[in-house]
């Protein structure tokens, strides 16, 4: 747990630290931007994670060469990712690890899983959802749970990918 409290400062920290001054408001940010990865070739993991939306396979073709370990997929079984994941992410030499999260399953249980699972790998590593907007969520869960600070749980979750589901994590923690 204390080195997840080390990440999420690190991701503050190089968020408040390495902004571009050359272009205003960019910062090294944990959610990666697809477009860029597939044009640029290269990501900049954040303490050995990405979060993202749906890679497609030139994406993921980009976090294999970069030496990503695992892909792991919040998506649930019913969600189309347009290609089969697993034989692709496997076909480039990553483990591909499904940790099917639903809206409903923005829970303090779910995060511990899913920091649990990042832990397990000493190299980079992907998590996705449809937009990370559910990794984002449990991102900010487990902010929550090393902080205990609302407002520093939100901007952990935020730097992840959360949007729609903020007022989800906001009643979550109401509950606890």
């Amino acid at each position: 747990m204390k080195r997840f409290a080390l990440f999420l400062w690190l991701v503050f920290a190089a968020q408040v630290a390495q902004a571009d001054g050359t272009q205003p408001g960019a910062v090294n940010s944990l959610k990666v931007d697809l477009d860029a990865v597939v044009a640029l070739g290269q990501v900049q993991p954040v303490d050995g994670v990405s979060t993202a939306g749906q890679p497609d396979e030139a994406g993921f073709k980009v976090f294999a060469e970069q030496g990503y370990a695992a892909v792991i997929d919040l998506r649930t079984a019913g969600e189309d990712r347009g290609m089969d994941e697993p034989a692709v992410v496997e076909g480039l030499g990553m483990e591909y690890v499904s940790l099917p999260i639903g809206r409903d399953g923005i829970t303090f249980a779910n995060a511990r899983a899913l920091q649990d699972l990042i832990n397990g790998y000493d190299e980079p590593v992907l998590v996705h959802c449809a937009s990370a907007n559910r990794v984002g969520a449990l991102f900010a869960l487990s902010a929550y749970e090393e902080t205990g600070d609302v407002d520093k749980a939100l901007e952990a979750g935020k730097a992840a990918g959360l949007t729609g589901l903020e007022p989800v994590v906001l009643k979550v923690l109401e509950a606890e």
